[in-house]
């Protein structure tokens, strides 16, 4: 392990950065990671906060915006190699941004449609984007033949896969983030590439974890009716490489919260 220095990586669906700007740099001040992944950043490119996030030491930044819509950013203290985006389904959407950090890690960030409220292709268009949006991510890497190569595939990618990625399985398995259609394309992109999971590398599938809880929920915390939507996988390659893991669950609970709480996994490298 002599030579290996570690690197945190954080995920976060912020749901505006712009509105949100005092608490990513409250996360930021406490977590200090090293790459912070944002999905649905909502705003163009030219309006994206840079300097605030230049002030706080993360002066590389690869930025995918779209106005009111989507958007995703990687920010990072050390340079990138390279930055390249994908146009999953030819829609248009900033939902991926691609980079290679300096320690030669190729990391992939994701924002993978909602999909609406019904959970059927022919009566919902959402739902057939997302369905293809997944496929697409597993056509993506099953094209790549070297398994360990030191890769990470981060964000929100809006399906809980698990039963205890969601507070009650049974009533869930109709609704749009946890049907079998969904948690079945997502199964095939994670074997395409053979990814770790590492939310459930460091915590048991048997126990309940959850990165979502509900605007509509009068007391989100007492009735605790989470789902497990954000995720960071890491290529075959990296299983020794994983040191910790934390859902940073007490910032769903801050003022002005996003509905989704950051992923932070840290690896030796």
């Amino acid at each position: 392990m002599e030579g290996l220095q570690t690197v945190k990586i954080a995920t976060w669906n912020i749901n505006s950065v712009r509105h949100r700007l005092a608490l990513v740099t409250r996360f930021l001040r406490d977590e200090q990671p090293d790459v912070l992944c944002l999905q649905e950043t909502k705003v163009e490119d030219g309006l994206f906060p840079a300097e605030a996030f230049r002030k706080l030491g993360y002066t590389h930044q690869a930025i995918h915006g779209q106005k009111a819509y989507h958007g995703v950013a990687v920010l990072a203290k050390a340079p990138f190699r390279e930055t390249g985006v994908q146009d999953f389904c030819r829609h248009g959407h900033a939902r991926h941004m691609g980079v290679t950090l300096a320690n030669g890690v190729e990391l992939h960030n994701f924002y993978v449609p909602a999909g609406g409220d019904i959970p059927d292709p022919k009566a919902n268009e959402k739902f057939a984007h997302k369905l293809h949006f997944l496929a697409g991510m597993e056509k993506f890497f099953a094209k790549r033949k070297a398994r360990n190569d030191p890769v990470i595939l981060v964000g929100d990618l809006n399906v809980a896969p698990l039963e205890n990625d969601v507070w009650n399985h049974k009533q869930l398995l109709g609704i749009v983030s946890h049907t079998p259609v969904e948690t079945k394309l997502l199964g095939e992109a994670q074997a395409a590439f053979d990814w770790i999971d590492t939310t459930r590398h460091f915590i048991p599938p048997a126990e309940k974890i959850y990165s979502w809880w509900s605007y509509r929920a009068a007391d989100w915390e007492a009735s605790d009716r989470g789902r497990r939507l954000d995720h960071v996988w890491a290529s075959a390659g990296l299983k020794g490489a994983l040191k910790s893991h934390k859902i940073v669950k007490k910032m769903r609970g801050w003022q002005k919260a996003s509905d989704h709480v950051p992923v932070v996994v840290e690896f030796a490298v």
